[in-house]
């Protein structure tokens, strides 16, 4: 396997990695990697505290309303259609039903073979 060329960091490579400073902002203003991700844990462990807000009334219905709307977009097959179709299937199904029989059985008469 080939050996990968990046370079695994440490948390001491994230300590000193500082951001790129903009024009504004003054050295004290910058911060490292591993402050910005410790922010981020902490705005994270925040928002995990605080209450749910209650669902708004009527989410259901409009969810039902949209999912009737796209079905009146669905075009759907004709009768003969539909029959050529499920003949489609059942051809398939039945012949990987074969296939598969097939496979086991000589897989067991393998297996019989040298350990029988």
């Amino acid at each position: 396997m080939a050996k990968s060329k990046t370079k695994k960091r440490k948390n001491s490579d994230y300590k000193n990695t500082i951001l790129p400073a903009e024009d504004n902002k003054d050295k004290k203003e910058r911060k490292s990697t591993l402050s910005r991700a410790q922010d981020r844990a902490e705005k994270r462990q925040k928002n995990k505290n605080k209450p749910k807000e209650k669902r708004e009334k009527g989410r259901l219905k409009e969810y039902f309303r949209g999912v009737r709307l796209e079905m009146k977009k669905v075009v759907w097959p004709t009768r003969s259609e539909l029959g050529s179709y499920t003949v489609v299937v059942l051809a398939v199904c039945a012949a990987f039903a074969l296939l598969f029989w097939g496979v086991d059985s000589a897989v067991l008469a393998g297996i019989k073979a040298i350990c029988f």
